[in-house]
């Protein structure tokens, strides 16, 4: 959960932020708009007894709803992080380790994308039949299968600058990589056809 979730106000990952959410309904954290119909439709406000009955099984609870966590089946664990939400929806939570996430829901810290290093930074993607082929800002060549690359977008802060996408690797192989760009619309633009 470390990853889905900020309680930084505003920054919404997979999840929703979690900075306010103590007496606050369900399904409602402004900005994010990855919400499922039926957390939507729940009509539950956020407190110790709901949150308790989440954390124990979002699915039991709430079903239908996308929230893809099995539970925390310690009842003493649950009320740890009952507890840390609500310090943080009061800001009097301390940050976990000096980052601006938090406890069992907050993250850590995010690589801001607009730093990147140059071996990272794209500066062109090409596509033949099955094949991409990534240059980077430090002259490397990476030919990847198409099935293992992923393109992506963040528009966030941590996003890479507008034109500038980075590459980021994934997979246990070494084999698969994902390019982040700014937006969707410069997908489209930036990979060139080379096949003739």
């Amino acid at each position: 959960m470390r990853a889905c979730h900020s309680t930084k106000s505003g920054e919404h990952l997979t999840g929703p932020s979690l900075a306010h959410i103590w007496d606050q309904k369900a399904g409602i954290a402004k900005g994010f708009l990855r919400y499922s119909e039926p957390l939507q439709k729940s009509r539950v406000t956020w407190n110790e007894k709901t949150l308790d009955q989440w954390l124990a099984g979002p699915e039991r609870f709430i079903p239908g709803n996308s929230m893809t966590f099995p539970g925390i089946q310690n009842a003493s664990a649950r009320q740890d992080v009952i507890a840390y939400l609500k310090a943080v929806s009061e800001q009097k939570a301390p940050s976990a380790s000096g980052q601006s996430g938090g406890m069992m829901m907050g993250r850590s810290e995010r690589t801001n994308l607009k730093k990147a290093e140059l071996d990272a930074q794209v500066t062109s993607l090409t596509h033949c039949r099955d094949t991409y082929t990534l240059k980077t800002g430090k002259g490397s060549t990476h030919k990847i299968w198409e099935f293992n690359l992923r393109l992506k977008t963040d528009s966030s802060e941590y996003g890479p600058s507008p034109g500038k996408p980075v590459i980021t690797g994934s997979g246990m192989m070494g084999d698969r990589a994902s390019v982040v760009f700014t937006s969707p619309s410069e997908i489209s633009t930036f990979i060139k056809e080379t096949c003739n």
